[in-house]
């Protein structure tokens, strides 16, 4: 959909929008890329605005709604504490052109889960997407204890025709119980899977050295997932990008969709508890505000991405540099300060 204000020519704003509704969260993820939560020095860093209430949520709404997005996902920090969620999901499906044809996926880590939350879910057909980061480390990953919890509720889900992902970051900690980890979330009662590799960002930026899989480890990781949905006769998504050079022969990859090319500022972009709005979860850039006129301030950034004008110069004479992004453009700006700098894998 083009923008408007008079730059058509310079700004396609893409079909689906994240909405990160709160900072808060009530897990500390070793792994989290929440850019708020990245570790600063002498107070730089990602700046915390006042999160925004159901009214201007609401108003956020309408105007996502002009600039032609047609699906929601929401998320946090953690989605379940914002105080008003269910009336925002009302709003969504009663009040605005976000009608049943539109998809509204709900990312959270399950703690404050209840039969209140999963009877809303019900009736506003959302889409349920809870973490469980390992079985055995789900408590190191996390610091709660409370991969029962989370194993508990999506079988609730699954009782109540609820549609659910089950979402695995995988790291250097994990990557030996992944399929124990994505057989049980299924065997619970999860209907597909997403499952992203650690890339650095927010909090994690404090624990690379632990978490930071290496170019074998994937290549287990994208084995070990397709084994288990061959077993399982499911489907899946690899979410984080995955240079092709890494993945190797792609074909013998039926059941799990690997992702090459970012999808920020493509398919999907972000608006923060603030309003402020990034390219997407990962990136700790904004690039400008959701009651901005325009809503993207920072063109130039924007269209790095939305162009896909960050090739890394090593990979421009590539063979399948036209379907592959040569990782994650967002990780590579945190950890080098370019965009176009090899992914971090290397």
């Amino acid at each position: 959909m083009f923008m408007g204000q008079g730059i058509e020519d310079r700004i396609i704003m893409p079909e689906a929008a994240v909405l990160e509704l709160t900072y808060r969260c009530n897990h500390s993820c070793v792994f989290c890329s929440c850019p708020w939560e990245a570790p600063s020095k002498d107070g730089e860093g990602y700046a915390k605005g006042k999160e925004m209430g159901l009214a201007q949520w609401k108003e956020a709404l309408a105007v996502l709604d002009r600039l032609g997005v047609k699906n929601i996902t929401i998320s946090g920090g953690e989605a379940l504490l914002y105080p008003h969620l269910l009336e925002l999901l009302d709003h969504i499906r009663a009040k605005t052109n976000f009608n049943a044809h539109s998809e509204i996926v709900l990312i959270s880590n399950g703690l404050a889960m209840d039969m209140k939350f999963l009877e809303a879910f019900k009736k506003y057909d959302v889409h349920l997407s809870m973490s469980l980061p390992g079985i055995e480390t789900f408590a190191r990953h996390t610091g709660v204890d409370n991969a029962q919890g989370v194993l508990h509720w999506f079988g609730e889900a699954q009782k109540m025709g609820i549609n659910t992902t089950l979402n695995v970051t995988v790291t250097s900690l994990n990557h030996y119980e992944l399929f124990q980890t994505l057989a049980i979330g299924l065997l619970s009662g999860a209907g597909s899977v997403l499952v992203n590799r650690f890339l650095p960002g927010g909090r994690g930026l404090g624990h690379v050295e632990e978490l930071m899989l290496n170019r074998e480890q994937i290549v287990q990781m994208l084995d070990t997932t397709e084994a288990v949905l061959e077993y399982s006769e499911r489907t899946g998504t690899m979410g984080t990008e995955v240079p092709l050079c890494v993945v190797g022969d792609e074909g013998k990859y039926k059941r799990l969709n690997i992702a090459t090319i970012c999808s920020a500022a493509k398919d999907f972009f972000v608006v923060d508890p603030s309003g402020f709005i990034r390219v997407c979860n990962h990136s700790p850039k904004k690039v400008g505000h959701i009651f901005d006129n325009p809503v993207i301030s920072d063109e130039k950034y924007w269209n790095i991405f939305a162009k896909r004008a960050y090739i890394p110069s090593g990979c421009v004479s590539c063979a399948d540099v036209s379907y592959c992004d040569c990782g994650c453009r967002e990780a590579s700006a945190i950890m080098s300060g370019s965009v176009s700098a090899p992914d971090p894998l290397f």
